[in-house]
Formats: structure tokens, C-alpha cells, sequence
């Protein structure tokens, strides 16, 4: 089931591709943008994870961001160490927060999402974002949650197909408030 705005976030503990294992708690009293990706080699998640990275600096110094893919942690290390992410990755590969969150599954939108933004998928494949491995599932459809500082959902996002998050912009906003 679908979470909504207005209601808890469901704390998450897992391992990260620091090493450790993270725990949301660590966030409470900050904003924070909870992102669900696909598998670790997908290209479509490794875009936005770079653009994120890149633009991370305009989201001000009290704001985070937690990465979840649906992958074991030792093939998302392999897949996103080299983004140098200054926020946690973390991997979920038995999809117990997705399963909390809602998060869900879509041949349709797999299939819409190579179509409709095949310049998007294209540009990933030439940055080295290949899908050569996959560990997770290739339906799964992406989801992005921004989080008050009291661990409220203010908005809760679903993609509508493999590539489909938040607008950039609705982040940043956010972030400052």
C-alpha cells in the first residue's frame, strides 16, 4: 500500500556501501529526500544518482539524502562507489522497506520507461552506467519520499515508470524551507 503525505516515515536500518550499517534514526530533527532506486547497474538510477551528487551543494548544509537500491550490497558497491555520494547508499536486497513503503513493481512502466526516455537511457549507457549485471529486479519502479524534520511525509513520489522521479526543483525548494 501506497504511503501518503501526512503520515510517519517507517524507520529504515540497513547496510550502506560505507561499510556500515545506517539507521534513519541518526536523521531525526533533520529534512531529509528517502529515494527508492532499481538495481544497482541500472542506468536510469545512476543518472539521478549523479546529478544529485553533482548538485548536492544546493540543497543547504542541513539536508540529507538516502539512496536505496534493490541489489546486494556487494554488487551496489561495485555499481556506485565511484559516484563518491556525500549522502548513504544503501542496499535492501530483500526488499523489506519496499515492500513498507509501497514501492512497486510494473512491466508497463519498465517497457514505457525505455521508450518514452530512450535519450535519458541512452546518455546513461555512454556515461558507463551499462546494465550488464542483473541483481534485483528490472520492474521495479522508482519512489522518492521528502521527510520533515519531525519524520513526517510531505511528499510522497511514485514513478510512473523506470525513470520517473521528483522534479529536481521540488527537492531544492524542500531542502531550504
Amino acid at each position: 500500500m501506497r504511503l501518503k503525505s501526512g503520515e510517519n516515515r517507517i524507520k529504515i536500518e540497513l547496510p550502506s556501501i560505507k561499510g556500515s550499517t545506517f539507521n534513519t534514526e541518526t536523521l531525526n530533527g533533520k529534512p531529509y529526500m528517502l529515494s527508492f532506486y532499481r538495481f544497482a547497474s541500472c542506468p536510469f538510477c545512476n543518472l539521478r544518482v549523479n546529478e544529485l551528487v553533482r548538485r548536492f551543494d544546493e540543497f543547504g548544509d542541513n539536508f540529507n539524502i538516502i539512496a536505496i537500491f534493490d541489489s546486494p550490497i556487494d554488487n551496489l558497491i561495485r555499481h556506485t562507489k565511484d559516484h563518491n555520494a556525500p549522502f548513504h547508499i544503501l542496499a535492501d536486497q530483500k526488499n523489506i522497506y519496499y515492500k513498507e513503503y509501497g514501492i512497486e513493481h510494473s512491466t508497463i512502466g519498465m517497457f514505457k520507461g525505455m521508450i518514452l526516455r530512450m535519450p535519458t537511457l541512452l546518455k546513461g549507457i555512454f556515461k558507463g552506467y551499462i546494465p550488464t549485471v542483473f541483481k534485483g529486479s528490472i520492474l521495479t519502479m522508482p519512489a522518492d519520499f521528502l521527510i520533515d524534520k519531525n519524520g513526517i511525509i510531505q511528499e510522497a513520489y511514485y514513478g510512473k515508470d523506470e525513470g520517473d522521479h521528483l522534479h529536481f526543483d521540488t527537492i531544492k525548494e524542500f531542502s531550504l524551507i
